[in-house]
């Protein structure tokens, strides 16, 4: 897996402060994405240990709430990152918060993305849509995407996540 980076004090993308890994390659290309450069599946720098190494080590600190995955496009990197997120689930039990321009629905009908959405516990769905884009929205950029509580949905029924904050 190739990734763009990795920040590991991020406000902007879940709830509290959260270590965020940025994965290469996305073939959505929403017009007006906001990580266009991240498109590019031979981008960015190739994943190893150190890597998850250094995620575990920002995820012990304290004043880390938990990891985000976004990119690119996290479910279009599911083999390698399923992987990843196993072993730093290892050693940290913090939450887990996933972006994806796929819809929970087309999630859930492909067992690869599942076991990397099984892994995690919020889930912000759906392709960004310009003309939607609402800048006071929390956790995302159009009306159209949602954020839900991955533990408490199912194919029935999907529970949106509120959480510590108002979204």
């Amino acid at each position: 897996m190739r990734y763009g980076q990795i920040r590991k004090y991020d406000i902007a993308n879940g709830e509290g402060i959260r270590t965020t890994i940025f994965v290469i390659g996305c073939t959505h290309k929403c017009p007006e994405c906001f990580n266009q450069e991240y498109q590019d599946f031979s981008a960015g720098s190739l994943w190893t240990d150190k890597e998850t190494k250094q995620v575990i080590e920002y995820l012990n600190d304290d004043q880390v709430k938990g990891l985000t995955l976004l990119g690119g496009e996290p479910f279009q990197n599911t083999k390698d990152l399923t992987e990843i997120v196993k072993e730093i689930k290892k050693h940290s039990n913090k939450d887990i918060w996933i972006y994806s321009g796929y819809s929970y629905e087309d999630i859930l009908d492909d067992p690869d993305k599942k076991k990397l959405l099984d892994l995690c516990d919020v889930l912000v769905d759906g392709l960004f849509i310009n003309k939607l884009k609402n800048l006071k929205l929390k956790f995302r950029g159009s009306s159209n995407q949602r954020i839900i509580d991955i533990k408490k949905s199912n194919k029935d029924s999907v529970v949106l996540y509120y959480g510590d904050q108002a979204i």
